[in-house]
C-alpha cells in the first residue's frame, strides 16, 4: 500500500467538525472549523486536495453525524481510516499538554493515521447493507420500547390488581388485547367469561376462552377495591395500547427487512445455515456490510464478533485470555442465537456443542464455541459463494 503524502483527521461532532491537515514530518498544514453542511465541507475537500491529492483521511466516528462527509468522500473517491474513540481518547496521554479541543483531537487523528498502519479503512457498504443497517436498529429501539413498556404496565397493574398481574403474561398479545379494555376486578367480573370471551374473539385474540377464565378467576379473589384504582386502570390501558401500537410497528419492520434483505446476492446463502434465519442474517449483513474481503481473515471476522479472545500476558503470566473491549455486539448477537437454534435444528452443531460440553465447558462456552466455528464456515460460504452442506455422516466398519 502506498504512503499518502498528507494525512487529514476530522474531529466529528453533530453540527461542526474540526480538521487537521499535517505532512509526512507531521507539520501543520491547515486546521480549521467547518460547519457540518455540504457546501462548506465541499470547500474543506477541494482545500485539503490543493495541498496533495494523495491524502489519507481519518475520523473518529463512523456512523451518525459523519454521514454526509463520508458520502462526500466517496463522491470524491478519497481513501477513509477509521479510530474509535477510545483509541483516541487514550492516544491524547501520549501528547503533550492535558488540555483537551477539537484540533487537538483533530490533530491526534491525523496523526495517528500517518504512524499506523494497522488501521482499517472505512467501507460504508452497498445500499442494501446501508438499509439494513437502519431498519435493525430501528427495530432494536422498538424491542427496547416495548420491554420498557410491559415492565411499566405490569408495575402500574401490580399496585391495582396483583391477582391478574400474576397470572397475564404481558409478552403475549392476548392478555395485553385484554388489559386495553379490562384493568380492575370488579369491570371484570361485571362483564363475566362468555362477554369477555366474545370481545377477544372479535379481535382475532388465539384462546380466548382460556384468558377470559383466568381474568375472571382472578377477579373473583379480589374483592376490594384500592385508591386511584380509577386512574391507574386508565394509565394500564393507555400501556396496553402503546404495546399493541409498538408490536404492529415491529411486525411492519420485520416484513421490511425481509424483503430488503432478500434482495441481497448472499441472502439465500446466509439462510442455507442453520439457525441463520431472515431477521439475524439481516443483522449479520448490516454489521458486516456483507463484504468479507474487509476483514481478510478469518480471525479478524471473529474478533470483530468477540469470538476470538485476545491474551493479556505478562511477566510470569501467561495463557491468559479475554474478551475483546471492542467488538460489534449485533455480529455477536447474530452468531449467538443463531448457534442457540443450530443447536435444535442441525445434528452437526447438536453433535459439536455436546461435544463441548463432555469436555467440560459450560452452556455459555459451548454456544460461543459453536459461534466460533459458524463463523469460519459462514465466512467461506460467502466467499465461496456456496451453500450449506452438512458434513456427511462417517459409518465405521463392523
Amino acid at each position: 500500500m502506498a504512503v499518502p503524502q498528507i494525512w487529514a483527521g476530522v474531529d466529528i461532532g453533530k453540527e461542526h467538525h474540526h480538521c487537521v491537515v499535517i505532512d509526512a514530518q507531521g507539520n501543520r498544514l491547515l486546521s480549521r472549523r467547518v460547519l457540518n453542511d455540504e457546501t462548506i465541507l465541499l470547500e474543506l475537500i477541494a482545500d485539503v486536495l490543493t495541498l496533495s491529492e494523495d491524502v489519507l483521511w481519518a475520523v473518529d466516528i463512523n456512523h451518525g453525524g459523519v454521514a454526509l462527509l463520508i458520502g462526500l468522500l466517496l463522491d470524491h473517491g478519497q481513501p477513509m481510516a477509521y479510530l474509535t474513540g477510545r483509541a483516541v481518547h487514550q492516544a491524547s496521554a501520549g501528547y503533550r499538554g492535558q488540555g483537551k479541543t477539537d484540533a487537538k483531537d483533530a490533530f491526534v487523528i491525523a496523526d495517528q493515521a500517518r504512524m499506523r498502519n494497522d488501521l482499517g479503512r472505512l467501507r460504508p457498504g452497498d445500499e442494501i447493507a446501508v438499509d439494513l443497517r437502519t431498519l435493525t436498529r430501528r427495530r432494536t429501539d422498538l424491542v427496547c420500547d416495548r420491554t420498557r413498556q410491559i415492565n411499566r404496565l405490569r408495575a402500574q397493574l401490580l399496585e391495582i390488581f396483583p391477582a391478574l398481574e400474576r397470572t397475564v403474561t404481558a409478552t403475549n398479545r392476548g392478555p395485553v388485547m385484554l388489559l386495553t379494555a379490562y384493568q380492575t376486578s370488579a369491570a371484570i367480573r361485571r362483564s363475566g367469561v362468555k362477554r369477555i370471551e366474545t370481545w377477544l374473539r372479535n379481535r382475532k385474540v388465539r384462546n380466548a376462552a382460556a384468558i377470559a377464565a383466568t381474568a375472571v378467576e382472578a377477579a373473583v379473589g379480589q374483592q376490594a377495591s384500592l385508591p386511584g384504582e380509577k386512574l391507574a386502570a386508565a394509565m394500564v390501558a393507555r400501556l396496553a395500547k402503546g404495546i399493541i401500537a409498538l408490536d404492529e410497528e415491529i411486525a411492519e419492520l420485520d416484513a421490511l427487512i425481509e424483503a430488503r434483505f432478500r434482495e441481497h446476492p448472499h441472502a439465500e446463502i446466509i439462510r442455507s445455515m442453520p439457525g441463520m434465519g431472515t431477521l439475524l442474517g439481516a443483522e449479520f449483513i448490516a454489521a458486516t456490510g456483507g463484504d468479507m474481503d474487509a476483514f481478510g481473515t478469518p480471525d479478524r471476522l471473529a474478533g470483530f464478533a468477540s469470538l476470538a479472545p485476545v491474551p493479556r500476558d505478562s511477566g510470569r503470566v501467561s495463557g491468559n485470555m479475554r474478551r475483546p473491549h471492542r467488538y460489534h455486539r449485533g455480529l455477536l448477537r447474530a452468531f449467538y442465537l443463531s448457534s442457540m437454534a443450530s443447536i435444535r435444528s442441525c445434528p452437526v452443531s447438536r453433535a459439536y456443542y455436546q461435544r463441548k460440553r463432555d469436555e467440560g465447558k459450560g452452556h455459555k462456552q459451548a454456544v460461543l464455541a459453536l459461534a466460533r466455528r459458524r463463523a469460519n464456515v459462514l465466512r467461506a460460504m460467502i466467499r465461496d459463494g456456496a451453500f450449506y452442506q452438512p458434513a456427511p455422516s462417517v459409518t465405521l466398519a463392523a
